[in-house]
């Protein structure tokens, strides 16, 4: 049996610290995470120690023993609850080091479990305040390992580093003031011993920035705004602005308050030692009051992590007025192509289009469309710019209260939202969860007050076809071919995870975790675990057997802003759990 001590912490929050009996199995010894681990990570199959499986996100791991002939096998192993009332959307990833699970969940929250017997080990409740300002759900991504430390952003827009053993707060930094409207809920990215981070809050009119600090203490290295004439600072001195004079690609004051969020963090590339993070819309959505391509917004950033220098930028949708965001993961991957090595990187943005870019210099080399019936471009030039149908942009209210609505598809919750995809090192195919829909949508007059949304904008997302809006589709990089799709009625709004064992993971808002064959799409194996999953899978190797596991919640941006789709889903149960699985001996 476990005997459990309650700590009150300077955060008010409670730890619990969970102590074996003496004759039971010893407590997991915790070891320092590195820098080498992290590099590491995807090809370590005895941890998980980064979110996306290592620092390129490619969700990949080489591990086989559960594969399309042993995965009709696979069974729950301990199912662990996070218990009270605070249910909602749960997004996050774990992570596990020596025996240990580390998993975030709604309302800034973080466990400690024995990955052995599913018991917890700590809990940490952040503390937060009144008016809070979260856009979409009160969702956590995942934590970030490092050193003797766990570390985790909070909705008040704080970053909070915890002793890895007991739970207990050992450095708390502050993003950006939340009664602004900045919040946190992205996994942070460990590069060469700095936590780096984004914000978000592009609803509320805040700035974009990246965020670089000592990991081990939490002090500022350097800070990278994402809009063009606001100041970054490199080892607590200004050094310049953006890349250019305020108001450049701006109309007058507009920068000032001109969004482009890095909500859903980075990933970093070994190979050209970049930090690449996507940006997201400019504010406010009615882009009739912002003429330009409004730097640094709707674009994949190139970042120099030593320096925090933006190295090279590709802009998905300049003088965005859909709200499409750039943020979408962008994951590095080799192919070879005429005899050649192509150090290339991909994404599935919000705007219905895959693009690959050659990561050593941001050059486009190829894009096509992932989702069908796209209405606001006619498609992609050959330097992977928009070519705009204008009669598809949301009309200009100018003093009336709203301006000619259009239909536009995507929605703005995209062809693919934060759900990351995934990459097989086995099929060279990315796996990329998506959906069908389309949205009315025309701009309002709108000015910007802190802390109030600052959208200029109204909208009603719909089905556009009568049986699915979900799509898994099994994309090939190299010709734009759909090579499989599995369609869902729901949205899909969780992560992917590939494996050696030929085996694609997911799971949706039914409920339902799902086994893929990587090369033909057929299901495999599928488990209900009681509420919608929008989190990603993981899976990891322990006393010689395999794990995989998957947090299940049902929530996220869908049942806040989804519309008549919201009305489809509305019957679906929330819920709050950590579910591990493996083979039975």
């Amino acid at each position: 049996m476990r005997a459990k001590l309650k700590i009150q912490g300077p955060a008010l929050a409670t730890v619990a610290i969970a102590a074996l009996i003496t004759g039971m199995m010893a407590a997991p010894v915790v070891a320092n995470v590195t820098d080498k681990d992290v590099l590491n990570d995807q090809s370590t199959t005895g941890d998980v120690v980064s979110n996306g499986l290592g620092p390129r996100g490619q969700r990949y791991s080489p591990l086989k023993q559960v594969n399309t002939e042993t995965v009709k096998s696979l069974s729950p192993k301990w199912a662990f609850s996070f218990g009270g009332e605070k249910q909602r959307g749960q997004e996050s990833q774990p992570v596990v080091k020596d025996g240990v699970m580390y998993v975030t969940s709604s309302y800034s929250r973080i466990y400690a479990i024995d990955v052995r017997t599913g018991e917890e080990l700590w809990q940490y409740d952040a503390r937060l305040p009144d008016g809070i300002m979260p856009c979409c759900d009160v969702v956590n991504r995942g934590a970030a390992l490092y050193d003797d430390l766990v570390i985790f952003g909070t909705l008040d827009a704080k970053l909070v580093a915890l002793d890895i053993k007991t739970g207990k707060p050992r450095w708390k930094k502050t993003l950006g003031d939340y009664q602004a409207g900045y919040s946190y809920t992205a996994a942070p990215l460990i590069v060469k011993g700095m936590v780096v981070t984004g914000v978000s809050g592009g609803e509320f009119g805040i700035v974009g920035k990246v965020e670089a600090r000592n990991a081990k203490n939490g002090e500022l290295v350097w800070m990278r705004p994402t809009v063009e004439g606001h100041m970054g600072f490199l080892n607590g001195k200004e050094n310049g602005i953006t890349g250019g004079k305020a108001n450049k690609t701006w109309p007058g004051d507009m920068w000032k308050n001109g969004g482009a969020a890095t909500w859903l963090g980075g990933t970093y590339d070994p190979d050209t030692d970049r930090i690449f993070i996507g940006t997201g819309n400019p504010a406010p959505w009615n882009s009739h009051l912002r003429p330009g391509d409004n730097l640094y917004s709707t674009s994949r950033l190139a970042i120099d992590p030593d320096t925090g220098k933006i190295d090279w930028h590709f802009q998905t949708t300049p003088h965005d007025g859909w709200d499409y965001d750039g943020v979408n993961e962008l994951i590095s991957f080799d192919y070879t192509e005429n005899g050649k090595t192509v150090k290339a990187a991909a994404t599935a943005d919000r705007n219905g289009f895959f693009y690959v870019l050659n990561r050593t210099n941001g050059k486009f080399i190829r894009g096509f469309p992932f989702v069908k019936n796209i209405t606001w471009a006619k498609g992609l030039d050959k330097n992977g710019a928009p070519i705009f149908d204008p009669s598809n942009r949301p009309g200009d209210p100018k003093k009336m209260k709203k301006g000619e609505s259009v239909f536009a598809v995507p929605s703005f919750l995209g062809g693919k939202n934060w759900m990351p995809m995934g990459y097989s090192q086995q099929t060279g195919l990315f796996y990329v969860p998506s959906n069908e829909w389309g949205m009315e949508i025309w701009n309002e007059p709108t000015a910007y007050k802190k802390g109030a949304a600052y959208l200029g904008a109204g909208f009603t997302i719909k089905p556009i076809f009568d049986d699915h809006i979900g799509a898994l589709k099994a994309i090939d990089p190299k010709t734009g071919k759909v090579v499989w799709e599995y369609e869902n009625p729901a949205p899909l709004w969780g992560g992917v995870l590939a494996t050696a064992g030929n085996l694609v993971f997911m799971g949706n808002p039914e409920g339902y975790l799902m086994a893929f064959n990587a090369k033909t799409g057929e299901i495999e194996y599928k488990f209900n675990t009681g509420s919608g999953v929008v989190s990603s899978p993981i899976t990891w190797e322990q006393d010689g057997e395999q794990f995989v596991t998957v947090v299940s919640g049902w929530g996220g941006a869908v049942p806040l802003w989804g519309g008549e789709v919201a009305k489809l889903v509305k019957n679906l149960n929330q819920g709050g759990s950590v579910w591990t699985f493996k083979l039975p001996k």
